[in-house]
């Protein structure tokens, strides 16, 4: 016998309602906490923090937040610049406030790449900005 499904249970399930991102504000340059922060500012943080974290580095983070840029450290220019597009997506489109990322623009000097892009958000559009040592 094969089981039915009830419909009248199954309208009574709606869509998960988007929890606020409020979250503590980092005051980076002192390394402490100064307050909170929500909306398009913690997201910028987010994408900060994430980027700054290497990936499966730190056991209170599940293995779904960080990049793996330190992989890079070592590697030609051209694998650089492909691998660190991918990661950065990877990364970033971990969190359900980030659709998608977009517009790379790659620049090196001696052991620095510098990585610009957009990053859709729930918020709309933020640019980005970050160098990485390989």
């Amino acid at each position: 016998m094969i089981p039915k499904i009830n419909d009248e249970l199954i309208a009574g399930f709606e869509e998960a309602i988007r929890q606020p991102s409020k979250t503590y504000k980092l005051d980076l340059e002192r390394k402490r906490v100064i307050g909170y922060v929500d909306g398009r500012e913690a997201i910028e943080q987010f994408i900060y923090k994430t980027l700054s974290t290497e990936r499966y580095d730190h056991i209170i983070y599940s293995w779904d937040y960080g990049a793996e840029i330190a992989k890079l450290f070592g590697q030609p220019i051209p694998y650089v610049y492909s691998e660190l597009k991918r990661l950065i997506t990877e990364a970033l489109t971990q969190d359900d406030r980030i659709e998608s990322v977009d517009a790379f623009s790659f620049s090196h000097f001696k052991n620095k790449v510098a990585v610009s892009f957009i990053a859709h958000t729930s918020e709309g559009g933020i640019a980005i900005e970050k160098e990485v040592e390989i």
